[in-house]
């Protein structure tokens, strides 16, 4: 992450999110509110998904990326939507980033708790204001510096209920934390009152030579921009350690089945991931 704004992959999923509005059809996911936050124009952003010369150009223009960025950003607010029908009134949103959940949220009486580093909480309330996108009463900012701070003290400070139900969406995070930061991460998770839920993504180890020699050069061009891949799990991998820490309820996706999901029958052949996608999942755990 870049010390004074936003992390690269960062900024890709919020301009992903925003080219998806006026580009797919049908739309996946709906958020009016990511084009302002980024101060791009509809043509301006159909030029980037059209270019080649941009070093965002790639993942917003390959279709596949940009439909999982929006299923998994529907398929969190759907279980948020969920939890809420359930009783929840707390959602905490790590990693948050150029999410705009907090400023679309549908939901009068729940609280959302947006953790992020101080320099891209900071860069974003810039653009908040620049954009004319109000702060609504219901989200408090938990600005969390890892290096110097926990996550139990920054959501402590923000004034978050432990003892309160609640549900948390780690999104594009994971395989950038070792997986030791992972596990630290849904231990504190799993410590929150009864009932909690969590919906992250994470990326399977690869299972052949080409899938091998792919991953490990999409994890050069990331380590090359100060953003380099540290965990990979298998799916037995992570439903063996949420279910040793009490997670009993487990829904899991491939990134294909996800899309193909939303899309129903609309793409009857389905969406054929390319190989940068093939190890993507998302889950969803409660307790």
């Amino acid at each position: 992450m870049e010390n004074d704004g936003p992390s690269r992959t960062a900024l890709i999923t919020a301009y992903a999110r925003a080219y998806h509005q006026i580009a797919d059809r049908p739309q996946i996911f709906t958020d009016p509110l990511a084009a302002r936050l980024l101060g791009v124009t509809a043509a301006e952003l159909t030029e980037l998904g059209t270019s080649t010369s941009d070093r965002l150009s790639p993942a917003v223009s390959d279709r596949s990326r940009r439909l999982f960025f929006a299923a998994r950003a529907r398929f969190a607010e759907d279980a948020v939507a969920a939890a809420v029908t359930a009783g929840v009134r707390q959602v905490v949103v790590l990693g948050a980033g150029l999410d705009t959940f907090a400023y679309r949220n549908p939901h009068p009486d729940l609280r959302v708790f947006e953790v992020d580093h101080p320099a891209t909480q900071s860069w974003k309330r810039e653009r908040l204001a620049a954009a004319g996108i109000d702060r609504p009463e219901t989200l408090t900012f938990a600005p969390v510096d890892f290096e110097t701070q926990t996550l139990a003290t920054g959501l402590e400070s923000a004034g978050f209920e432990r003892t309160g139900p609640a549900i948390f969406v780690w999104l594009g995070v994971v395989y950038y934390l070792t997986p030791d930061a992972a596990r630290a991460t849904l231990e504190y998770i799993a410590g929150q009152a009864r009932p909690v839920e969590v919906v992250f993504d994470y990326l399977q180890p690869a299972n052949s030579d080409e899938s091998r020699a792919h991953q490990q050069a999409r994890a050069d061009r990331l380590a090359s921009v100060g953003e380099p891949l540290f965990s990979y799990f298998t799916s037995d991998d992570i439903a063996a350690q949420l279910h040793a820490l009490g997670f009993t309820g487990l829904e899991d996706h491939s990134a294909a089945d996800l899309i193909t999901g939303y899309l129903q029958d609309s793409e009857p052949s389905g969406i054929e991931p390319p190989r940068t996608l093939g190890a993507n999942r998302i889950l969803r755990a409660s307790r």
